[in-house]
């Protein structure tokens, strides 16, 4: 019998909470580019659960959201560029957070951080990326920390 542990490989998705999710596929929508995988009605007829798809990932949006808004907790979404996301999400009506990163709260409080893929040693894999007809390349700072771990 073995003890070993599974490991980690990765996030198949995350599930956020929003107050209503058309509201939310259009707040999202306004900000970045996406395809939606799929959805669901709950039984009063509501859209409950959206889900946008990444790639080989998606974002989850269910309906529900009834705590108060974020202050540490957070997830980053990679993006191919984020030079206009500030914009998009400011006039989406987020909620901008000062610092040195790229963070606002949607309209339900979920704080929401933004990065691009060229700066992360996060990566999807050459087919991925094809299939969702995108050509990205890496800085060459992630491309380093890439090397240092024998994945580049």
């Amino acid at each position: 019998m073995t003890n070993a542990k599974p490991r980690l490989v990765g996030l198949n998705h995350i599930a956020l909470e929003v107050g209503d999710v058309d509201e939310a596929l259009s707040f999202y929508g306004a900000v970045f580019t996406f395809d939606l995988r799929g959805s669901h009605k709950d039984d009063d007829g509501k859209l409950g659960m959206a889900f946008l798809d990444m790639g080989d990932q998606f974002l989850a949006l269910i309906r529900g959201r009834q705590q108060s808004p974020d202050q540490n907790r957070h997830f980053g979404l990679v993006v191919d560029d984020r030079s206009s996301v500030r914009d998009l999400a400011k006039d989406a009506g987020a909620k901008m957070l000062e610092g040195k990163f790229l963070d606002f709260l949607d309209p339900w409080g979920n704080r929401i951080q933004v990065v691009e893929y060229r700066d992360l040693q996060f990566s999807k894999s050459p087919a991925v990326l094809r299939a969702m007809g995108l050509d990205l390349d890496k800085s060459a700072e992630a491309e380093k920390e890439l090397r240092n771990k024998g994945m580049a």
